[in-house]
């Protein structure tokens, strides 16, 4: 039987498998362009989990990462191209998480629509959760 308290998370092909096992920090969705250019959809829904409870269980060595922005690596594997989280040089201890990866219910539900200044003009966000241009707190 798995441990309830564990999520787990694969990529499409199986082959790079991981576990985290302490709660995911705040759910939101972001619309900005490079999250939409590297999910392949109109956002990507992310949280933010502590690198300490994050563990690859197989095919962590099949990782391609990309630097996305300065000091944003951006790791998906490359047999099937899934994204399986952002790291940050600039905060070593913080993964972003894409919640699409996950094999478990993660517990958190988004909270927000975070640059929607930049969403894609051919979809409109229905739900009634707050939107805003840029990720809050951030000029």
């Amino acid at each position: 039987m798995s441990d309830p308290s564990v999520v787990r998370g694969s990529c499409l092909c199986g082959r790079v498998r991981y576990e985290i096992d302490a709660p995911l920090g705040t759910a939101l969705h972001c619309h900005c362009s490079m999250c939409r250019k590297a999910q392949g959809s109109a956002f990507r829904t992310r949280a933010a989990v502590a690198r300490s409870s994050f563990q690859f269980r197989s095919g962590e060595k099949l990782l391609t990462r990309y630097e996305s922005s300065p000091g944003t690596f951006r790791c998906f594997c490359s047999v099937c191209g899934s994204p399986i989280a952002s790291f940050f040089a600039g905060d070593p201890g913080t993964i972003g998480l894409p919640l699409g990866a996950l094999d478990d219910d993660p517990g958190v539900r988004p909270v927000c629509h975070v640059h929607v200044a930049s969403k894609a003009p051919w979809y409109e966000i229905t739900d009634a959760l707050p939107q805003f241009a840029a990720l809050p707190g951030r000029s």
